[in-house]
């Protein structure tokens, strides 16, 4: 296998350790702290998970006690989409239970979760480890996205966990996964089992933290990532100057995603679907947004520039959103009947047919392409697969049209023409920044010492991000803390409570004192390539939504 100088390089970076978790491990013992509770669904949470609900807070600290429970055999699970920094993880967890004590055995689980189902493993042992340290990907053992919910599939992981005498399973994924995690947590509590379930929060959306978790791994990576992509085409853009960008960047439901770049990069336009959503604002309101920045450039002369859209933002537009709604539900119900129609046109008028007459208007409104993108086959969760619903175009389309009406008015004399891009998949396996790798490794830590501890149900955690690694706090949250239940495929399940931009935080509030200038000037940013030598300031960096959320400059 050919290796390139960089990977080479990256194999050798040693990650950067909290204080707490380096040096001797047998001197790390945990601390609980207050009982905890949700924020919401409190009482059918607890029905639900009366094993595992109520758990308190778990901090690790130094002391002179001495000593682990001998060798453990511990399941690893990647789930969910890919998120750099995923292998670091599993390299942390394997160098903390190895040193610990060298006869602990890593099974890592081939596929996802069905991997643990089916009994479909490989022994993770230090020559494997060694070539994925530091390395984007997933591909060490692979991922799914199956959901842990029946009891059959819950004993058959009871059965092959008895069959290798596993201790502990440590899940790696977003909220679905470590809803998963909790869910086979409480399952094996039930039983009397003293099998630990941890979990350890991965995502790029950005949108699984809290007060405990103060960032999902593979954000910091990703956005760097798309930051020098939108860089890159803001310097072509006034290098040109004759088109205009519109840039959908992957996120789901979250804006984080667009908010990061837009403050690394200065667009004329960043638009916010939390923002949309409050102010409820129409498709056409939207698209007016766009509108007003082109026109007031090209009173400048400047026929050009930028906007961000983040993915999600057609169901943050409450007509659209409810449309969605119910496009789900009538999915779900028809999924017979639809299964049937091969044709997307047929699908799209069929469904169509069943909406009444306001949302039916509505939908007769978007392109046929959009029409047919929004009756595409559900995600395994039962919504909308909004990536593949080429929001960019379909704004880039309403913004040409929006113009043309102007300049039959007279109140346009400019030049249109759009470029669309959807910067996604680019930012998911990257080699993850030394952010990234520093704190992947250090959740992997985290997590074998919570396992040792029989913590389960709980979230790998280690805070104080925006500070030197040295000073990260290490310990676990119970997961149910962060759940509620919400609407899938007709049932309320409970589920990891998604964390969306907060409208009163201090990055959105950052956006917002600056988007007046950056909609009529011309101020772009230009980020780089991540850079993984050199001084701290440039190597070690946060990401501008860490260091605001931490109250300092970026």
């Amino acid at each position: 296998m050919v290796i390139s100088p960089l990977q080479k390089f990256r194999y050798s970076y040693q990650p950067k350790l909290p204080a707490v978790l380096a040096g001797n491990i047998d001197s790390i013992t945990p601390q609980k702290g207050n009982a905890t509770s949700a924020k919401s669904d409190e009482r059918e949470l607890k029905a639900l998970f009366p094993n595992t609900y109520g758990l308190p807070t778990i901090s690790f600290v130094r002391s002179d006690k001495t000593g682990r429970p001998g060798p453990l055999n511990i399941g690893v699970i990647l789930s969910g989409g890919q998120a750099p920094g995923g292998h670091n993880v599993i390299c942390g967890l394997y160098d903390a239970m190895t040193k610990a004590d060298p006869a602990s055995i890593l099974y890592g689980f081939l596929g996802g979760p069905s991997g643990l189902t089916d009994d479909k493993y490989t022994v993770l042992d230090g020559e494997t480890i060694d070539r994925y340290r530091n390395t984007g990907g997933f591909d060490i053992i692979g991922s799914g996205r199956t959901k842990l919910e029946t009891e059959e599939q819950f004993e058959k992981a009871r059965a092959v966990c008895h069959a290798h005498n596993i201790n502990g399973i440590v899940i790696i994924g977003g909220d679905d996964s470590n809803t998963n995690a909790a869910v086979l947590a409480e399952y094996f509590a039930s039983k009397g089992e003293k099998i630990t379930v941890v979990g350890c929060p991965k995502t790029i959306d950005g949108d699984l933290k809290n007060e405990q978790i103060e960032a999902s791994f593979g954000f910091d990576t990703a956005t760097k990532v798309f930051a020098e992509l939108i860089g890159n085409i803001e310097r072509d853009a006034n290098s040109a100057k004759k088109y205009w960008h519109f840039i959908r960047l992957m996120g789901r439901s979250a804006s984080h995603i667009a908010l990061e770049c837009a403050l690394q990069t200065q667009p004329n336009v960043c638009l916010i679907g939390e923002e949309v959503s409050a102010k409820k604002m129409g498709l056409a309101e939207v698209a007016e947004v766009i509108v007003d920045s082109v026109v007031r450039r090209a009173e400048k002369g400047m026929n050009f520039g930028v906007a961000l859209i983040p993915e999600g933002i057609i169901e943050f537009i409450p007509e659209v959103g409810e449309l969605i709604d119910v496009l789900n539900d009538l999915m779900a119900a028809k999924a017979d009947e639809l299964a049937a129609i091969d044709d997307p046109a047929g699908k799209a008028a069929y469904v169509r047919g069943l909406l009444d007459e306001k949302k039916g208007q509505l939908f007769d409104t978007f392109p046929e392409s959009i029409r047919q993108q929004l009756v595409m086959d559900r995600d395994p969760h039962g919504n909308v697969q909004v990536s593949l619903i080429e929001t960019e175009k379909l704004l880039a389309q309403l913004v040409k049209k929006r113009l043309a009406a102007l300049k039959k008015e007279g109140k346009y004399n400019g030049k249109f023409s759009s470029l669309c891009h959807f910067f996604g998949y680019e930012g998911r396996c990257s080699f993850p920044s030394n952010f990234d790798a520093d704190y992947c490794y250090s959740l992997g830590y985290n997590a074998y010492l919570l396992v040792c501890g029989g913590f389960s149900g709980y979230l790998s955690s280690v805070t104080a991000l925006s500070r030197p690694a040295s000073e990260w706090k290490a310990g676990g949250v119970p997961i149910t803390m962060m759940m509620n239940l919400e609407n899938r495929k007709g049932h309320l399940k409970p589920v990891i409570r998604k964390a969306l931009v907060d409208l009163d935080g201090a990055p959105f509030k950052a956006l917002a004192a600056n988007r007046e200038k950056w909609a009529v000037e011309t101020c772009y940013t230009f980020p780089g390539a991540i850079q993984y030598a050199g001084p701290s300031e440039v190597c070690d960096r946060t990401t501008a939504t860490l260091a605001l959320e931490h109250g300092e400059t970026f």
